[in-house]
């Protein structure tokens, strides 16, 4: 049997040339593919190439020549932010939108080509290249804020909702109620909603919401299965403790089941106490933490 190592070896050697990392002409363009994803990146707003430069992962001096290569094709144009002007931003032009539109039909018609050979097992494949890319992005998921009725949050709730349903008895996936009925109080001034990104996708959310004038609740805490098990959750916490703390509040407090023991076993490693109950079913346990 082949060792992990030559097993991932192998999986690098099927996606560079499937992907066609080494062509010098990408999807039949006449560029390389670094040249392409500059190019589709950029979005139809203008994007700031220090974006540019963390998402593809490229010291300024390459991204320069690429994008010097790119303007001289009539592609792009790069100027001053006017509302800063330490920072540049590159816009596609009227010929660089036409090609960026070309490139992603061919993008997508190369992905359903891919799918295709997958047969019944398509949603399989989806799933193990969204574990493969999570794994690999590990250190650069980002938490940011968000607003609670943000597709990625409603997103990230129904799976939630779906999460209780399997696991707590009584509760359903109807029971997600949309618009969230809470969603004025999950946003500033009054709370807060925060998304965690693995690259462009969600992969966590939590949101926070004023209890009383010296408590808020946390809710909704969700971890993607892609990421559990990478300190996620305890990062998720940790901010939106914080969040808390910064809108003056001295305590915390949270309701949950009994049935989410991975949850459960979080909050109590993390200085979290129970508390008498203020809810009523689903939760059979109220925990509070002094922040």
């Amino acid at each position: 049997m082949l060792d992990s190592i030559a097993r991932l070896r192998r999986f690098n050697r099927v996606v560079t040339r499937e992907i066609g990392a080494l062509d010098t002409s990408y999807l039949g363009r006449g560029r390389p593919l670094a040249a392409a994803r500059v190019l589709h990146l950029i979005r139809s707003e203008g994007t700031d190439l220090a974006d540019l430069r963390r998402r593809l992962g490229l010291d300024t001096g390459l991204l320069s020549r690429i994008l010097r290569g790119l303007e001289r094709e009539g592609l792009v144009e790069t100027s001053p932010d006017p509302a800063d002007r330490r920072r540049r931003i590159a816009t596609l032009t009227e010929r660089g939108r036409a090609e960026w539109a070309v490139y992603d039909a061919l993008g997508r018609a190369k992905a359903e080509a891919v799918f295709a050979r997958a047969g019944p097992r398509r949603d399989e494949v989806i799933a193990a290249m969204d574990l493969i890319a999570t794994v690999m992005l590990r250190d650069e998921v980002r938490i940011a804020d968000a607003d609670p009725d943000d597709p990625a949050n409603l997103h990230c709730t129904g799976e939630y909702f779906r999460l209780l349903a399997a696991r707590v008895p009584g509760v359903t996936p109807e029971m997600l109620v949309l618009p969230l009925p809470d969603a004025a109080r999950c946003r500033a001034p009054e709370g807060a909603t925060l998304i965690a990104w693995s690259d462009d996708l969600p992969v966590g959310t939590v949101a926070l919401r004023r209890h009383d004038a010296t408590s808020a609740e946390v809710k909704r805490l969700w971890i993607d299965p892609l990421a559990r098990g990478q300190g996620l959750g305890r990062r998720m916490m940790r901010a939106i403790e914080a969040r808390a703390r910064d809108m003056g509040f001295t305590w915390a407090r949270l309701d949950s089941n009994t049935a989410l023991a991975e949850a459960i076993a979080l909050y109590r490693s993390d200085g979290w106490r129970e508390t008498g109950p203020y809810s009523g079913p689903p939760a059979d346990i109220w925990m509070i933490k002094r922040l």
